[in-house]
C-alpha cells in the first residue's frame, strides 16, 4: 500500500493485533503491519474505512451514580431490610400508627444518606478534569489537527513538549523525546524515549520506544505510528480491570450484616418463646400474636439507621473539613478499621517534582536543607540543625562568600546548559517549565542567588550540543568574556572529559575514583546524580562555529549535584502517626528500588533512619558522605521483577516482612492488596495514577488524589484527598475511629433499651401481668426519647487514645463481648427497675394507663442516666462528665421534656396508652436510674481491676 491511495492491504488491522509486541519490531515492520506510511500517514478514505471498520475509540466517560441509584443504596442495609419487614407487618394486623412511624423512619433515613452521598459525588464529579480533545497529525502528507478519537491504527501523530499522548504510539523518530509517565507507571522522572527496539518481555515502565495515552509529552519532540486506541490501549486495558475487579464490602458493612443477622434471630426466638409461653398459659394465640409483634418492635432498634447514618454523615462533614471527600458513607468508617496502608509514592508521600537536595565539590558538601530548599544548608563540616551558630548559611550566603568557587561554578554550569525555564513573579517562583530535572537546577541556582535570566544574560550562547542518550551529556559554549565550555551529565561520561577539578584557590588533581565514591554515596541516598565540567577556550568568541563546536575534553570537574523527588511535608510524622495507631504504611511505587528505599527510609516507612543525614564533612575530596552501612536503612524491597515469578502463595508468606514493592506494574500492586487482604488485613491504598486504579477499587477503601490525581483513579476510589496530601490520612484514621466508637455507643444505647423491654414483656408474661407497654410506646421509646440522644451520641468528641489503640481486628463485631454483657447487666436492671415501678402503680390501684406511664417513664429516665454511662466504654462517668458534648446535654433534657409532655397530652395519652405518673412514683424513679449507673460503674471498675491484675 502506498499512503495516501485508499488501497485497503491491511487497513483494517485492529489495535490489538500482536499489540503487546509492537515495540519488539521495527519502525519498518510496524509500518507495514499497520499498513501506513511513516512520513506521508493515511489518506482521508482510508481512515474513513477504519472509523467505520472499528468505531470512534475513546474510553468510556466515568459517570457518577445517578440519583435512583444513590436512592437505592439507602435501603441495601440489613437494618433497613428489618424495619420494612415490621413495617410491612405492622400494616397487616391494621396498626397503622406503628406502620407510619417505622416508614417515617425509613424516609428520614434515606433523606439523610441520599443528600450526604449526592454531595460527595458531586464533589468528586466537579474534580474531574476532560482530557485534551485534540491531536495532530499527518494525513495524506498534511498535517492538521483531528478529535483524538478519530484517530485509527496507523496513524501518523506528533508529539511535542507539553502535549499528551493522545493514543498508543510505535515511536519511530524522536529528539530528544522525554514523557511523563508517572501516571501509568509511578517513576518521578521522565522517561527518555528513541525508536529503537526493546525486548518483547519488556515492562510497560522500559518500553523505551514507545509513548502511551495519558501520559504527558515533558520535552523534545516525536513522530509516532498509533498501534491502540480507546480501551486496546494500556490505559484502557487498566480501566477494564477496573471495571472487572469486584468491590469488596467495607468492614462497616460486614459487621452490620452480621449484626442485623443477630438481631433477626433474636427477634425470631423472643417473639416465640413469648407466643408459645402466653399460649400455654391460657392466654388467647390472637392476643399473644399481638403481643409478640409488641415484642418485634420492641427488639428492633428502629432508631439505629437514623442515628448510624446522622454518624456517618457527620463523619463525613469532619472529613470534608480536613481535606477528604468521602464518596459513600460505610467507607467514612473504613480507615478507622485500617490496619495496612499501601501507599504510592509520587505525589502521594513526594511532591512530584524534583528538588536539589546535595552538591558535592571539591570545596564541600552543601546540603539543602527543607524540601523547598529555603532553608539553612549544611556547608563544609557545619550541621542544619545548628542554632544560631554563624557558620550554617544558606545556599546565597555560600554563593556570595565564592562568587568564584566551585559550587558557584557548578550551579552556573546547570543554569547554562539548560532548556528550561522558571516563571518568577515577586522573586517568587510560580512556574516550572520544561523537564523536572532541568528545572530542579534553575531552581537551585535562584535559591542560591543566581538568578537564571541574570545568569543567561552574563553568558550569551555561541553553540549547543544537546544531550543524547548514547553520549549522556549535554554541553554549551557561552561566551563570558572569552568562550567557555560547560557540561553537564552523568558522572562516568563527565569524568572521562575530565582532566583536573576546580577547587579553592586553584586546581586539585582529579582521583577518579574518590568522585565516583562520592557520586555512589549520593546515589545510595536514592538521589539522581550529575556532574558538572567547565574549560575556558583559548579562542576568540567569533571563532566559535556553532555548528562544529570544540569537543568536550580536558575538563574542570566542577562539582556533583544530587537530585530527589522529595518527600511532602508532614509525611514523615503522619507515618508515625499511623504506625502509633498500629497502622503499617507499606509503599508501592513503579518507581525505581533505591529511590523508593530512599524515600522510605526518610519518612518512616520500615522503622529505620537514614544515618548521616546531618553527617559532618571534612571538606576533603570525596567526603561529605556517611559510609554505605550508615546509608541503607533497613527497608525490606521487593521488585516487581521478582513479583513475577512469585507464585500467589510465595508473595501471601512474604507480603507482610515487606516495606517497598518498587517498580511495579498494576497487576503487581493489584496482587500485593490481595494478599495483604488474604491475611485478613483491612487495607487502604493510596494513589493518583491510572496506574493505581484497580489496586484502589480491590482494596477495603481506595484514595485517590484530588488534584493531581487521574480521573480514572478517582473514579475507582471511595474518598478523595482534595489536598493530594498523604497527612489527611492519618487525620482520616483518627476520625475514622471516632464514627466507629460514636456508632458502637449509639447501638450499645438502643440495645440496653431493647434487652429491658424483652425482659420486661416476657416476665410480665411469665407472672401473668398485662403488658408494661404498648407497642406505640415501645416505637415512641426507641424513636422519640431514646431517638433524640443516640443522634447526639454521633456528635460525641474522640477519646484521647483514639490514635493509641491497636485496630479493631476484622472478625470484631459491632458489639464487643464486654459491652454485650453490659448491655445485658443494665438491660436486666432497667427491666427489673421498670416492672418495679408497674406493679407499685397497680398496687395503689392507679389507673392502667397510669401504671404503663410510670413503667415506660421509669425507662425513659434511665435511659438518660444510662446515656453518660455510654459515652465511654473504659472511663468512668465522673471523669467523662457532663462536658465535652453540648448536643447530648441538650437532646437529654428535651427527650425528658417531650416526654413529661406526652403524658400530660391527650392525643399523646391514648396513641401510648399512658398517663402521668403518680407523684410518689418518683423516688422510686429516680432509684432505678442511679441504679442503672452503678451497675455500668461496677462493671467498668471490675473490668479495670481485671485487667491490671491479668
Amino acid at each position: 500500500m502506498t499512503a495516501g491511495t485508499g488501497t485497503t492491504g491491511r487497513a483494517s488491522t485492529s489495535p490489538d493485533d500482536a499489540a503487546p509486541t509492537w515495540h519488539a519490531r521495527s519502525p519498518e515492520e510496524v509500518e507495514v503491519a499497520l499498513a501506513t506510511s511513516m512520513t506521508a500517514g493515511l489518506d482521508d478514505d482510508e481512515v474513513g474505512r477504519r472509523l467505520a471498520s472499528g468505531g470512534r475509540k475513546e474510553l468510556p466517560a466515568a459517570e457518577g451514580r445517578s440519583i435512583a441509584a444513590l436512592l437505592a443504596d439507602q435501603f441495601r442495609s440489613p437494618l433497613i431490610a428489618i424495619l420494612v419487614v415490621a413495617a410491612i407487618v405492622t400494616v397487616i394486623i391494621e396498626e397503622y400508627a406503628d406502620a407510619a412511624v417505622i416508614a417515617a423512619v425509613l424516609i428520614i433515613n434515606a433523606v439523610i444518606g441520599f443528600v450526604q452521598e449526592y454531595r460527595a459525588d458531586r464533589a468528586v464529579t466537579s474534580l474531574m478534569e476532560l482530557a485534551a480533545p485534540r491531536s495532530t497529525v499527518v494525513r495524506g502528507g498534511r498535517t492538521r489537527e483531528v478529535d483524538a478519537a478519530e484517530l485509527v491504527p496507523g496513524d501518523v501523530v506528533l508529539l511535542t513538549s507539553g502535549t499528551r499522548v493522545p493514543a498508543d504510539l510505535r515511536l519511530v523518530r524522536t529528539e530528544a523525546l522525554e514523557v511523563d509517565e508517572s501516571l501509568l507507571t509511578g517513576e518521578s522522572l521522565p522517561a527518555r524515549k528513541r525508536p529503537d527496539v526493546v525486548d518483547g518481555a519488556a515492562l510497560t515502565g522500559d518500553r523505551t520506544c514507545m509513548a502511551f495515552m495519558g501520559t504527558v509529552v515533558a520535552s523534545g519532540r516525536g513522530r509516532g505510528l498509533v498501534t491502540a486506541t480507546g480501551s486496546g490501549t494500556q490505559l484502557g486495558a487498566i480501566a477494564e480491570s477496573i471495571r472487572d475487579e469486584a468491590e469488596p464490602q467495607t468492614p462497616l458493612q460486614r459487621r452490620l450484616r452480621r449484626f442485623a443477622n443477630l438481631i433477626g434471630v433474636v427477634v425470631l426466638a423472643s417473639t416465640a418463646v413469648a407466643f408459645a409461653l402466653g399460649v400455654a398459659l391460657g392466654e388467647p394465640a390472637t392476643t399473644m400474636f399481638r403481643t409478640a409483634v409488641a415484642l418485634a418492635v420492641a427488639v428492633v432498634p428502629e432508631g439505629l439507621p437514623v442515628a448510624f447514618t446522622v454518624a456517618m454523615a457527620l463523619g463525613v462533614r469532619r472529613m470534608a473539613r480536613r481535606r477528604a471527600i468521602v464518596r459513600s458513607l460505610p467507607a467514612v468508617e473504613t480507615l478507622g478499621s485500617t490496619d495496612v496502608i499501601g501507599s504510592d509514592k509520587t505525589g502521594t508521600l513526594t511532591q512530584n517534582r524534583m528538588t536539589v537536595l546535595r552538591a558535592w565539590t571539591a570545596d564541600g558538601t552543601v546540603v539543602f536543607g527543607g524540601a523547598a530548599m529555603h532553608d539553612p544548608v549544611t556547608v563544609a563540616g557545619t550541621t542544619a540543625d545548628a542554632g544560631d551558630d554563624p557558620a550554617v548559611r544558606t545556599a546565597a550566603e555560600v554563593v556570595a562568600e565564592a562568587a568564584d568557587g566551585s559550587f558557584a561554578a557548578a550551579l552556573r554550569t546547570a543554569v547554562l546548559s539548560n532548556e528550561a525555564d522558571l516563571v518568577v513573579h515577586d522573586a517568587a517562583i510560580v512556574e516550572h517549565v520544561g523537564d523536572p530535572t532541568e528545572s530542579a537546577l534553575l531552581e537551585a541556582a535562584f535559591v542560591a542567588g543566581l538568578p537564571p535570566e541574570d545568569v543567561r544574560a552574563t553568558a550569551p550562547l555561541l553553540a549547543t550540543v544537546p544531550f543524547e542518550p548514547d553520549r549522556q551529556y549535554a554541553y554549551v559554549v557561552v561566551d563570558e568574556h572569552g568562550p567557555v565550555l560547560r557540561c553537564k551529565g552523568a558522572p562516568e561520561r563527565v569524568l572521562e572529559r575530565c582532566a583536573g577539578v576546580r577547587a579553592a584557590g586553584g586546581v586539585a588533581p582529579l582521583v577518579a575514583e574518590e568522585v565516583l565514591a562520592a557520586a555512589d554515596a549520593l546515589a545510595r541516598r536514592g538521589l539522581r546524580v550529575l556532574a558538572t565540567a567547565e574549560r575556558r577556550l583559548d579562542v576568540d568568541a567569533g571563532a566559535i562555529d556553532p555548528d562544529a563546536p570544540p569537543a568536550a575534553e580536558e575538563l574542570l570537574l566542577t562539582g556533583l549535584v544530587g537530585m530527589q523527588d522529595p518527600p511532602r511535608d508532614g509525611v514523615r510524622e503522619a507515618v508515625a502517626r499511623c504506625r502509633q495507631a498500629g497502622v503499617r504504611v507499606v509503599m508501592v511505587t513503579g518507581d525505581h528500588a533505591a529511590t523508593a528505599r530512599a524515600i522510605a527510609a526518610d519518612v518512616g516507612i520500615g522503622g529505620a533512619t537514614p544515618a548521616g543525614r546531618a553527617r559532618p564533612v571534612d571538606g576533603a575530596l570525596g567526603a561529605g558522605d556517611a559510609p554505605a552501612a550508615e546509608m541503607t536503612p533497613a527497608v525490606e524491597v521487593v521488585t516487581g521483577q521478582e513479583l513475577a515469578v512469585m507464585d500467589d502463595d510465595t508473595l501471601a508468606a512474604r507480603v507482610g516482612d515487606v516495606d517497598v514493592f518498587a517498580r511495579v506494574t498494576p497487576e503487581h500492586k493489584l496482587r500485593v492488596v490481595r494478599a495483604l487482604r488474604s491475611h485478613g488485613h483491612v487495607v487502604a491504598v493510596t494513589g493518583d495514577g491510572v496506574n493505581d486504579g484497580p489496586a484502589l477499587k480491590a482494596a477495603d477503601i481506595g484514595v485517590a488524589m484530588g488534584r493531581s490525581g487521574t480521573d480514572v483513579a478517582r473514579e475507582a476510589s471511595d474518598m478523595v484527598l482534595t489536598d493530594d496530601d498523604f497527612v489527611s490520612i492519618a487525620d482520616a484514621v483518627e476520625e475514622g475511629r471516632v464514627v466507629f466508637d460514636n456508632l458502637r455507643k449509639v447501638t450499645y444505647f438502643l440495645l440496653s433499651t431493647g434487652v429491658a423491654a424483652i425482659v420486661a414483656i416476657i416476665t410480665s408474661i411469665a407472672l401473668g401481668l398485662p403488658l408494661p407497654y404498648a407497642p406505640a410506646a415501645l416505637l415512641w421509646l426507641n424513636l422519640v426519647t431514646n431517638g433524640v440522644q443516640d443522634v447526639a451520641l454521633a456528635f460525641e468528641p474522640g477519646e484521647p487514645d483514639v490514635l493509641d489503640r491497636p485496630p479493631r481486628p476484622r472478625a470484631e463485631g459491632l458489639v464487643t463481648r464486654v459491652l454485650w454483657v453490659r448491655t445485658v447487666l443494665t438491660g436486666v436492671t432497667m427491666a427489673a427497675g421498670s416492672l418495679w415501678v408497674f406493679t407499685w402503680a397497680r398496687g395503689i390501684a392507679a389507673e392502667p394507663d397510669a401504671a404503663r406511664g410510670a413503667a415506660l417513664t421509669a425507662l425513659v429516665v434511665a435511659m438518660a442516666a444510662h446515656v453518660y454511662n455510654v459515652r465511654s466504654e473504659r472511663r468512668s462517668i465522673l471523669r467523662s462528665g457532663l462536658r465535652g458534648n453540648p448536643f447530648l446535654l441538650v437532646a437529654t433534657a428535651v427527650a425528658l421534656v417531650v416526654h413529661l409532655a406526652a403524658t400530660y397530652w391527650g392525643p399523646t395519652q391514648r396513641l401510648l396508652q399512658i398517663a402521668p405518673v403518680p407523684g410518689a412514683g418518683w423516688p422510686r424513679i429516680v432509684l432505678v436510674a442511679v441504679l442503672v449507673i452503678l451497675v455500668s460503674e461496677a462493671h467498668k471498675r471490675w473490668r479495670l481491676v481485671r485487667a491490671t491484675t491479668s
